[in-house]
Order: C-alpha cells, then structure tokens, then sequence
C-alpha cells in the first residue's frame, strides 16, 4: 500500500470514526493516535500476527489492538464498500465483455471458485459448518448470493453473440467441480482433437485469474493466509470483506501502473463488438414467483449450457486456431 492511500485512510477514519479520534483523559494526556492504531492494525492484517506483537514497537496492548482491528474493519466497511466493493456498473459491465471478448469469451463476466480461511476456535458444535472438508465449492455455491439478482430481474440487459448465435445470459469460467448450468463453463478435462485441446488451454489459461487474485489476496494479507484467532464467526466475516475492501483500494491505486491492457483496443465501433449491454434498460421490474423460478430453470439449463460451450469451442478455434496452426 502507498503512503498517500494508507494516510488517506488514516484521515478518513480519524474524521469519521470515534474510536479513532485523539482524546484527552482527566489529566489531560492525550490518547494514542489515529496513526498508531491503523499501523497497529495494518501490521496485523498484512503480517498475520498475534496482537501482542505490536506490543513494544507501537506501545499497544494484546485488548487494546483487538478493539482496534475490529473498529478499523468497521470503518473500512462503512466508508469504503459502497465504493470499492459493490455490483459492476454498467460501464463496468460492458468493459469485463470487452475484456472477455479480447481474450475469446465474449459473454464472460469474470471466474469464480472458492477460497478456504481455516477457523482455528471454532466451536465444537459447528465444526461440521465451518471446518475444512465442510464447505467445498458447492456448498459455498448453495449459500451464495450470486445469482440473487438475476432470478429477481435486477440485472441489465445484455446481448453477445458466440459462433453466430444470440445469447442474454452471461457465465463464469469455472473448474470441474461446479454443475453443468447456463451461467457456468467448465475446462473439457479429456478433449479430444485440436479444437478441444485449444479451448481447454485457453478456458484453463483465463480461468486461473481467480486463483491468482486469491494468492495476491494472501499474499498481501497474511491474516486470512494463517488459521483465524478469533472466536466471533461475525468478526471473522468482517476482517476478510475489510481485506477485499483494501485490495481493491490498491488495485485502484495503482492500476495505471500494471494494467495488461490497453484501453484503446476497445474503443472501437459498436459494429466491431458482438457484446452489448442495454443501457436504457429498466432493473426496477416486478418480480413473482413464477418469474423467478422461470429464470432459475434458464440459470440451471444443462441444454443450454451445453450448445453454449460447444459454439464457445468453435469460437476460441476461429479466433486462435490460425494462430496454433501457425506455431
């Protein structure tokens, strides 16, 4: 993290937070200060450390550098998740089609897999919930939100093109774990020919983003790398959608420095795109239930899922295949 962004995070926090604000007691001492407290916590997150550790470096006690995590997670939630942890706009939206269109999979709007955070106090009595081997991808997938929006008609509109056929519903690259549905396509873990050994090299190829995102995750903090310390299954929730927040802060910061992409080969006609998002569509639609089962059949379509991936597969060949040819 760059030292304008952590000082701005300081600054906000001891503005809008109580718990970060300078106090003076009855003698008039004045109390730790903001910039003590979120070193405190920073070297917690980043480092994995017990909370003792800042003990003699910042002249912070075990208690009171656990009241200051959770009070920072807080704030961070608070004033930076609208922000830097919500759904894509539609701006957003229709630069992940480009991005996927770029790479071969017009439609695709990111990956999606599971990361584990090993809970070393949890209870006895909800280590079946909560304990590794318990919640595996579909399990996690079952507990999801993600598809929420969809089945309720929130979503925009969306049209892409794949092999010369109309598609409106957008998928996530996924491994083999996850069922065979509209909105998922998987690697072809045996294919046979060059078409499908192309397209499993290349699904495989993007669909490990997710997986370097999560390593970055760890890499940066290590809190969420190491077996979580404490007892409260809400404040553990807390600390990783703080990390999230963080991480997506200093992506923002610095992504004009390693972007892999360059912005201009997307701005290209409208003819040139065969992915598009509507605009002037209306989220705020009465839903029912028969819409929303309607729609979470469409989600659960295996039919669909599969003439998506087979047009995908004759897609990736048409893009890259001259290219393989040629190497």
């Amino acid at each position: 993290m760059n030292k304008p962004l952590f000082m701005h995070i300081v600054d906000r926090l001891s503005n809008k937070v109580q718990y970060f604000r300078e106090k003076k007691d009855g003698f008039g001492r004045i109390s730790l200060s903001p910039l003590q407290k979120c070193t405190a916590v920073i070297r917690v997150l980043a480092y994995g450390s017990a909370a003792d550790t800042v003990d003699e470096y910042l002249r912070l006690g075990e208690t009171t550098t656990q009241l200051c995590v959770e009070n920072f997670v807080e704030g961070i939630i608070y004033l930076f998740g609208d922000d830097y942890l919500r759904r894509p706009t539609p701006t957003d939206l229709q630069r992940l089609f480009d991005i996927g269109e770029h790479r071969g999979f017009p439609g695709m709007i990111g990956n999606i897999d599971c990361m584990l955070w090993e809970w070393k106090n949890c209870p006895t009595d909800w280590k079946g919930q909560y304990c590794r081997g318990a919640l595996n991808d579909i399990n996690v997938l079952d507990r999801s939100h993600v598809f929420d929006d969809i089945i309720k008609g929130h979503t925009l509109e969306v049209t892409y093109y794949v092999n010369g056929r109309e598609y409106h519903l957008t998928y996530y690259l996924t491994d083999g774990i996850y069922p065979k549905w509209a909105t998922f396509i998987q690697s072809i873990q045996i294919p046979q020919g060059p078409k499908a050994v192309l397209f499993a090299q290349r699904q495989e190829a993007v669909r490990k983003d997710v997986e370097r995102a999560f390593g970055v995750l760890r890499a940066c903090f290590a809190i969420v790398k190491n077996l979580a310390l404490f007892w409260d299954k809400v404040k553990i929730g807390k600390i990783m959608r703080a990390c999230i927040i963080l991480h997506n802060m200093i992506v923002k910061d610095e992504q004009d420095g390693y972007t892999q992409f360059d912005v201009s080969e997307f701005q290209q006609g409208e003819d040139n795109k065969s992915s598009h998002v509507d605009l002037m569509y209306s989220t705020d639609i009465p839903t029912n239930i028969a819409n929303m089962m309607g729609v979470r059949t469409r989600i659960r379509d295996r039919q669909m899922h599969q003439q998506l991936k087979d047009d995908l597969v004759e897609h990736v060949w048409f893009k890259f295949g001259r290219d393989e040819d040629n190497n």
